[in-house]
């Protein structure tokens, strides 16, 4: 089955503006395990469930081919906007069934997406396009992050915990698989040789509206919003002047220390 829930035009301008890039730390991990794994030549990756193409944008100088797949049109075509990476090619489709040939694939990543994968089909897949010793890298965070500004902490993490309260009832099934930093689908993936890393702590600074524009990114938020549009928009409104009002500021533009964790699946196709 394929989930589609990220095709509207404003989820995907929302996306291309709000939904983070994994950072450099993920992105070396990765490599290096490409690295010691394969090694070059490094002929392309293929990035499944990419969005509006953050994640394929920060892999592609590293192949001389990148092709960015998604099942969203809107998503794809916001990705395509984005100018500068000529070996980059976005196509709409899904991660179970890849236009490539046997044996074609260096790397196969997927970020914050490899919970909405049929894992059975997908791993089918990846063990077909993967080159000998090609490599998978699915990668993405959870939802229980952290906010600190100046001497707030427990009262900015206490607003967001009850806007995900809030929310909660809206997530779809799907969303386990990420918060179970995808458990399941690393044992099922065939591969003898594979690890999963769970906490890989990022620090960034991020303004309050974009702490809220990253809320409004997630599936569950979007479909409280086709449930309870009111209530919907009322929680980000309120969430951003109950944010401003315990920093003691006034600007949403205000930047404050957001932390998550990273967590990344790796495996290595057999010879």
């Amino acid at each position: 089955m394929t989930y589609r829930l990220f095709e509207e035009k404003h989820h995907a301008s929302l996306y291309q503006k709000y939904r983070l890039t994994p950072p450099n730390e993920v992105k070396e991990l990765v490599l290096k395990y490409l690295d010691k794994k394969k090694g070059p030549p490094y002929e392309l990756a293929v990035d499944l469930g990419c969005g509006t193409g953050q994640n394929s944008r920060l892999f592609a100088p590293h192949f001389q081919n990148l092709v960015g797949i998604d099942v969203s049109m809107q998503q794809v075509q916001e990705a395509r906007m984005v100018p500068g990476f000529d070996n980059i090619t976005y196509r709409t489709g899904t991660a179970e069934e890849l236009a490539f040939p046997d044996g074609s694939v260096d790397l196969l990543t997927a970020a914050s997406a490899a919970h909405w994968f049929d894992v059975e089909r997908f791993l089918l897949e990846a063990s077909r396009v993967l080159k000998p010793h090609g490599c998978m890298a699915l990668l993405g965070y959870t939802e229980n992050f952290s906010l600190h500004y100046g001497s707030c902490g427990d009262g900015l993490n206490s607003i967001y915990a009850e806007v995900l309260e809030t929310l909660r009832p809206y997530m779809s099934t799907r969303v386990t698989g990420a918060s179970s930093k995808l458990e399941s689908l690393f044992e099922a993936i065939p591969f003898p040789d594979k690890e999963r890393i769970e906490c890989i702590p990022v620090k960034m600074q991020m303004s309050v509206d974009a702490v809220l524009g990253f809320v409004e990114t997630f599936s569950m938020y979007q479909t409280y919003l086709k449930t309870e549009p009111q209530a919907a928009t009322a929680l980000l409104q309120s969430t951003k002047m109950r944010l401003l009002q315990e920093m003691g500021v006034s600007s949403g533009e205000t930047e404050l220390e957001f932390t998550t964790n990273y967590y990344c699946v790796l495996a290595c196709k057999p010879q």
